[in-house]
């Protein structure tokens, strides 16, 4: 396919999610993946550099945006439940998958130590946007699941980096830099975000402040051969106070996301989707069938209980949710594809199935399992819209 054709096609997708995504009523997410697949597999679209790293750096940016999000005093809260679910949603599948791919799989351990950090994953940035589209964000139970989500991937995160990844003075300097970034920021964003010279101008210097930032964690995350996901979070959780509801900087972060889901966050999930290979995946369609089997049971396991204990009002939807994987399991499979620790096969499959759970789990749990509180969300949404153009009829 002509290079210079790709970013209109790309374009033409995004536009397109969107109107199948309002006349569906599913996450555009989901859409963007599967019409990534499609016209990857039907049309041989490849992923060109530019589009990796600015997938890459939507992944981050949608990072950043869910740990806005947090409501810290929430989390404080509710600390136990988090790390219960999160720590279950994370083990209980690395083992699951782990012992399955080893000893009945027969593959070599790394490989299956590989396969199970891959398929523990739940996609933080998946997650964040289902509940921005259906207004579940700014619920507790919303909030609740994006701090579960954060402890599941801190997890495979560890597990990546204590298992495979071989520490360098680049490493250290990565942690360092990350260190001091997040504190730096945390300290002193104030400036930014208030100083009356830069608030609410046409060019945005708050936006370009936070992207800075976040590519400066990805700088050093490449060159100390680590991932920005968690220090991007973790930015966002501490700048999140300035972005409340009673805020006036809030319009920073509504304007951010409007930048992010205009055309960056559409790129990081097409070309997860592009790299879905059909024909690997039929060449070992058993296996591939297997392994999601395995991952979607196995974080049932891991989540549903415990979740139907501290979040009873909507566990089967937060089990769902934290089934769905993307960012860091394409990761793991591509991290353990370069450094030979799986085959092609293996790591098609392994994509497969990541990008299937990001996709399976979140559409049945938008059509029939919202929890009560989207719904009330939805109906005062649309209440606030009616009185406001009758409002403006009157007028």
């Amino acid at each position: 396919m002509n290079s210079e054709a790709v970013p209109a096609i790309v374009g033409l997708l995004v536009f397109l999610s969107s109107l199948v995504s309002l006349r569906l009523g599913i996450s555009v997410a989901i859409v963007e993946i599967v019409l990534g697949a499609l016209v990857g597999n039907a049309a041989g679209l490849e992923v060109q550099e530019w589009m990796s790293y600015l997938a890459g750096f939507g992944g981050i940016v949608l990072t950043f945006l869910a740990g806005t999000e947090i409501d810290t005093k929430l989390m404080r809260l509710n600390l136990k439940a988090s790390l219960m679910i999160g720590v279950s949603s994370f083990l209980v599948p690395f083992l699951g998958v782990f012992c399955f791919c080893h000893l009945v799989m027969h593959w070599k351990l790394q490989a299956a130590l590989i396969a199970g950090t891959a398929l523990s994953t739940t996609s933080l940035a998946v997650v964040y946007s289902v509940l921005v589209e259906t207004g579940l964000a700014k619920t507790e139970i919303g909030k609740a699941i994006m701090a579960c989500t954060f402890v599941t991937d801190m997890g495979t995160a560890l597990a990546l980096s204590i298992l495979f990844v071989k520490p360098t003075l680049y490493t250290l300097i990565f942690i360092s830099v990350s260190l001091n970034v997040i504190y730096v920021a945390d300290r002193f964003s104030h400036w930014v975000f208030h100083h009356p010279r830069l608030k609410n101008k046409v060019i945005e210097p708050e936006i370009k402040y936070i992207f800075l930032l976040l590519l400066a964690l990805i700088y050093f995350a490449q060159l100390g051969e680590g991932h920005a996901v968690l220090p991007a979070f973790i930015l966002g959780l501490l700048l999140s106070r300035h972005f409340t509801e009673q805020s006036a900087t809030k319009v920073v972060r509504d304007r951010l996301r409007t930048v992010a889901y205009a055309i960056i966050t559409p790129i990081f999930f097409i070309v997860g989707g592009l790299r879905v290979s059909v024909y690997s995946i039929g060449m070992a369609f058993g296996t591939f069938v297997v392994l999601f089997a395995i991952k979607i049971l196995t974080k049932f396991l891991g989540v549903y209980f415990l979740a139907k204990k501290y979040l009873p009002q909507g566990s089967v939807y937060t089990t769902l949710l934290m089934s769905t994987g993307l960012t860091f399991g394409t990761i793991s499979s591509l991290f353990g594809l370069h450094a030979g620790l799986i085959d092609k096969t293996q790591y098609s499959v392994l994509v497969g199935v990541v990008i299937g759970s990001a996709v399976i789990p979140t559409y049945i749990a938008q059509k029939w399992f919202m929890p009560v509180e989207s719904e009330d969300i939805v109906e005062t949404d649309n209440e606030t819209r009616d009185g406001a153009e009758a409002g403006s009829r009157s007028l």
